[in-house]
Formats: structure tokens, C-alpha cells, sequence
């Protein structure tokens, strides 16, 4: 089980003046905030508990589109593991921990 989506940081972000002044990079905090984000959209079941594994390895730039990858083994797993890139670099990448609500 696959989702994808296409996402981008607005330079007007309020967290992008202090960091960092003159070179603007997108923190990683707002990078995993999408992630999450996408999460939720991608399966409105799922509750975070804990990210695992985190590893920033490129930087990302205000207005650079990236796309969020997020797989998991099955439909009840409990982690799902996330990739971001911008082209072909990879920008950050790891697992989410996660509960699935009962319906």
C-alpha cells in the first residue's frame, strides 16, 4: 500500500525568516509537519504515535515542490515508512509509528 503527493513550502511560511536569514532553508520540523499531514489524508484512520527513525539528508529550499511517499507492509501495519524528494534527491526519510481506529 502506496500514497504520494506533491507538496511545497510558501516562502511568506512564518518559520522561514529565522531560518535562516538571507539563505532561507525549511526547517525539518515544518518538512515532518507535512509528512504527518499527508498521513491523515492519505488514511483518515490512522493515528500517529511516534516517528522511529528520522533522517534529514538533503536540505530544502522555500517554493521547491517535493513529493511525500508513504508506504506501509498491509492495511493493519504499524509503521508506515516515508520518503521525501525534490527530482531525485532524497530529502528526508524514516518511519511513522501508528495506531489504526477501529470502525
Amino acid at each position: 500500500m502506496t500514497f504520494e503527493v506533491l507538496r511545497l513550502i510558501h516562502a511568506d511560511h512564518p518559520s522561514l525568516p529565522g531560518h535562516f536569514p538571507g539563505a532561507p532553508l525549511v526547517p525539518g520540523v515544518v518538512i515532518l509537519d507535512e509528512v504527518i499531514a499527508a498521513l491523515d489524508e492519505w488514511r483518515q484512520d490512522s493515528q500517529l504515535s511516534g516517528i522511529p527513525s528520522v533522517k534529514f539528508l538533503a536540505p530544502l529550499k522555500p517554493e521547491q515542490p517535493f513529493t511525500i511517499s508513504l508506504s506501509a507492509t498491509s492495511k493493519n501495519a504499524c509503521e508506515v515508512s516515508f520518503c521525501c524528494r525534490a527530482e531525485e534527491c532524497v530529502l528526508v526519510e524514516g518511519r511513522l509509528a501508528v495506531v489504526w481506529e477501529a470502525r
